[in-house]
């Protein structure tokens, strides 16, 4: 790790993102501190005559130029002494002594999102699960990321990934389904608890997909379409009370006010003479209740639809009623009973 920065990258076939070590980081101050001395040894040897000059000078520039670095604003360097910890530098330009001090590492303490999942894994109702879920967490703490943990970055990622197959153990799929916010709060103390002593602090867990078996999904369907249905019965049967209720009280409105009761009859029959091609039974009570001005203005708009009807172009039979076209559009027969009592 000496020199070199730990980033995030590509997931391994186990759910865990794997460390990425980024070349040695060479500056334009380590290619100065090379080349000046270096081109100062040589016009010394040229000027004096001395060779040795110039192997001097290409000497010191060697050494020189790995005592300049620089870090980057969202950078700490861990600087060792003879092995030994001497403190954090940067950001910015710093100096080290070559073969004294050591950069162990680089560390980012920019947010990095981390992908993780938990393959094939048991819930507490026995049934295997793939969870795929981010991982958002910081280094706020560069000296313990550096000295507490051998590899802060992979730890990180496999303290997720088993702190997510802990939680699916103890959560039914009901439970993994609906309460994904309550699972991911949980999850995300449990990570940080875990991470705390290495100098990172989690900021946010999400899970991006929860997959089930294709059989178990069918199933799933079915139950869900079975209680949709009963869903819908049961308010088809609340609207059928509900219409029983408005029936009875529009009952008692046309008992106790008859005018009314013929003004609904003569609607309804002007309703059903509407349809073209349409014929309508009343019984012979009902025409009776309406009254003579109410039957004549009932054979009046039969008349009329009928006359309406030859003089417009001839339309194939209605299949709805099998009439014809001269069938007269009322017809009234005798009084019938629908329930007739045994």
């Amino acid at each position: 790790m000496a020199g070199n920065a730990l980033v995030p990258a590509k997931p391994d076939g186990s759910g865990v993102i794997a460390p990425q070590v980024k070349p040695a980081r060479a500056n334009i101050l380590g290619t100065l501190a090379l080349a000046l001395p270096t081109i100062a040894g040589a016009v010394t040897a040229v000027a004096a005559d001395a060779p040795l000059a110039a192997l001097a000078g290409a000497v010191a520039g060697c050494i020189a130029m790995f005592s300049p670095k620089i870090a980057n604003q969202w950078e700490r360097a861990v600087v060792l002494k003879w092995g030994r910890y001497a403190g954090m530098r940067g950001p910015g330009v710093f100096f080290v002594v070559p073969g004294v001090h050591t950069v162990a590492a680089w560390i980012d303490q920019r947010t990095v999102t981390s992908p993780f999942a938990a393959e094939q894994t048991l819930t507490s109702d026995a049934v295997p699960v793939n969870v795929d879920a981010v991982l958002f967490w910081t280094v706020y703490d560069p000296e313990k990321a550096a000295l507490e943990v051998q590899d802060y970055t992979q730890a990180v990622s496999w303290a997720a990934q088993t702190a997510l197959r802990d939680i699916i153990g103890r959560t039914s799929l009901t439970e993994l389904l609906r309460g994904r916010l309550h699972i991911e709060k949980e999850l995300q103390a449990l990570i940080d608890e875990r991470t705390t002593p290495w100098g990172v602090t989690v900021h946010s867990v999400e899970m991006r997909d929860v997959v089930i078996p294709a059989s178990l999904q069918d199933a799933m369907s079915r139950e869900a379409q079975a209680a949709r249905e009963k869903q819908a019965r049961i308010i088809l049967g609340e609207a059928e009370v509900e219409i029983a209720k408005l029936f009875e009280r529009a009952a008692e409105a046309y008992q106790a006010n008859p005018t009314a009761l013929q003004l609904r009859q003569m609607n309804i029959l002007y309703e059903g003479l509407k349809q073209k091609g349409g014929m309508m039974v009343v019984p012979s009570t009902m025409v009776e209740s309406m009254g003579p001005a109410g039957i004549m203005a009932a054979t009046a708009l039969a008349a009329q639809q009928q006359q309406q009807q030859r003089q417009s172009p001839p339309a194939p039979p209605a299949i709805s009623n099998g009439q014809g076209s001269d069938e007269p559009a009322v017809r009234v027969v005798d009084d019938f009973k629908l329930f007739p009592s045994e």
